[in-house]
C-alpha cells in the first residue's frame, strides 16, 4: 500500500473511528454506573460497549494504517478533556451534555471530569509522533553477496536463515 493511501485511509479511520468509541465509551460507562446505582446489577450491555472501546482504541493506537488516525482522535479526545479546565478557569460553561440521554449523560460526565477523556487523548497524541509510525512499511529486504547464505543450514528446517541469531554461523 502506498504511503498516499495509507494516510488517506488514516484519515477517513480518525474522523469515523474516534466518535465511535466516544459514543461507545460514555453509554457504556453511562449504563454501568446507572445500572449499579439503581438496580445493583451489572449492565452487559455496558461492558461490551466499553469493550468495544476498547477494542477501537487499540486499533487507533496500534494500526500500521496511518498515525493520522490516532492523530485526529487524540486532538478530539483531549479537546474534550480540557473541558473541565476551561469551565473552571474561564469561568464559563461549555458542557452540552443536557441533550444527552440519561446514560449516555452520565458516561460523558464520569469520562469528562475524572480527566479519563484527557488521559485517552494524551495516549492518542504520544502515539502519534513516533517516527516509525509515520515510515512506509519498506521494500523488499537488502541482498546479501553469494558467499553469505550460499549453502543452507542443516540445522534448519526449510534451510532458511534463522532470524534469530544476530550474524550468520558456521
Amino acid at each position: 500500500m502506498s504511503n498516499g493511501a495509507r494516510h488517506a485511509l488514516g484519515v477517513v479511520a480518525g474522523l469515523l473511528l474516534p466518535p465511535l468509541v466516544a459514543a461507545g465509551l460514555w453509554y457504556g460507562v453511562g449504563d454501568v454506573r446507572l445500572s449499579a446505582a439503581t438496580q445493583f446489577r451489572t449492565s452487559w450491555l455496558g461492558l461490551a460497549l466499553v469493550v468495544a472501546a476498547g477494542v477501537g482504541l487499540a486499533f487507533l493506537i496500534g494500526s500500521r494504517l496511518s498515525p493520522v488516525a490516532s492523530l485526529l482522535g487524540g486532538l478530539g479526545f483531549t479537546a474534550a478533556g480540557l473541558i473541565p479546565t476551561m469551565e473552571q478557569t474561564l469561568g464559563l460553561r461549555f458542557s452540552w451534555s443536557e441533550w444527552l440521554p440519561a446514560a449516555m449523560r452520565a458516561g460523558y460526565e464520569a469520562m469528562v471530569y475524572t480527566e479519563a477523556m484527557l488521559f485517552v487523548g494524551v495516549a492518542l497524541l504520544v502515539v502519534s509522533f513516533f517516527p516509525s509510525r509515520w515510515r512506509s512499511a519498506g521494500g523488499a529486504p537488502p541482498e546479501y553477496s553469494p558467499v553469505y547464505g550460499s549453502t543452507p543450514s542443516p540445522y534448519l528446517p526449510h534451510g532458511g536463515e534463522d532470524a534469530t541469531r544476530p550474524m550468520h554461523r558456521e
